[in-house]
């Protein structure tokens, strides 16, 4: 059985792989290592584009498509019949909550402006937020939203979960007309689905209280661009971001200039030993695939 990875690196981290199994790197463009209809079991590069689906066009006897991340939005929508779609749920939970933690406290705290008056050599203090006592919506309930609100509360905040219905210490995102307004901090850590690509819109951002903080940790879509740029401009919101719509951000595009705002690119889960942690989620697929057991983690398709 044939398997590609992406990232030669990544090959130590897988531990034992069954002798009948080969593993060859393909980085997702260039060359292909060798004939691709022969290739059961596929892990492309993170952060992955629309053009990076375009070798599943050759890769027709795949079995197995193992992501790098958790989001899989890129892929659901164009992976065969026949393809089981597995995402690596967990391997980035811990790197993206501190990011989420790091990026709220930072705003709050003023960093940002801070860091300016570092680069101008300006002793500048100002009175600044705490994150304790701070309502903090979290609108997300799965694996990094849990963890990002253990952490939260560890800070002394009050949180509240939003899932998509409402249950045991999670409320409903049909509720989010009344939890938005009270609360100080909304967290986004949703999968981009065509329920959520949008759902941060102009009625939503004006739900939210003067001065509030919008954390988007999920994907740059959940969030209508526009309305937030006029939100921001206007004073009334602010907004750490680590995913934009559209991503990369263009060098000439307003939300640079948006006051307010804290932008990361896309490193929420970009770690030291990342690379390490999910290609050994990716060798534990690889055994149980090769052994005809139950895959971990399925998007989409059948376990074996």
């Amino acid at each position: 059985m044939k398997a590609w990875v992406a990232h030669e690196q990544g090959i130590a981290a897988l531990g034992t792989i069954p002798d009948d199994v080969t593993i060859e790197v393909y980085g997702g463009t260039g060359d292909y290592p060798s004939d691709p209809a022969t290739v059961r079991f596929w892990t492309p590069p993170f952060l992955s584009t629309s053009r990076a689906t375009a070798p599943l066009a050759d890769l027709t006897g795949l079995q197995v498509l193992q992501l790098l991340t958790a989001g899989a939005d890129v892929w659901a929508p164009v992976v065969p019949d026949g393809v089981t779609l597995c995402n690596a749920k967990g391997a980035h939970t811990a790197a993206t909550a501190e990011w989420a933690l790091t990026a709220t406290l930072a705003s709050l705290r003023g960093f940002n402006h801070f860091a300016l008056a570092q680069d101008r050599a300006e002793w500048a203090p100002r009175v600044t937020e705490s994150l304790a006592d701070k309502k903090v919506l979290i609108i997300g309930a799965g694996d990094i939203g849990s963890a990002i609100a253990r952490r939260v509360e560890a800070s002394d905040g009050i949180v509240t979960m939003v899932g998509t219905r409402a249950r045991d210490g999670v409320r409903g995102v049909d509720e989010l007309p009344e939890l938005l307004p009270p609360a100080d901090v909304v967290i986004l850590i949703v999968p981009l689905t065509e329920a959520t690509n949008g759902m941060v819109d102009r009625e939503f951002l004006a739900a939210m209280k003067d001065g509030a903080l919008l954390v988007n940790a999920a994907r740059g879509p959940v969030v209508d661009t526009d309305a937030l740029v006029a939100e921001l401009d206007g004073g009334r919101l602010r907004a750490a971001l680590d995913v934009t719509d559209p991503e990369p951000l263009p060098s000439d595009h307003p939300l640079w200039r948006s006051p307010n705002l804290l932008i990361t690119p896309h490193v929420g889960g970009a770690v030291e030993g990342m690379v390490s942690k999910v290609y050994e989620v990716v060798g534990e697929q690889l055994r149980r695939f090769a052994a005809g057991e139950p895959l971990q983690n399925i998007v989409r398709g059948k376990g074996y």
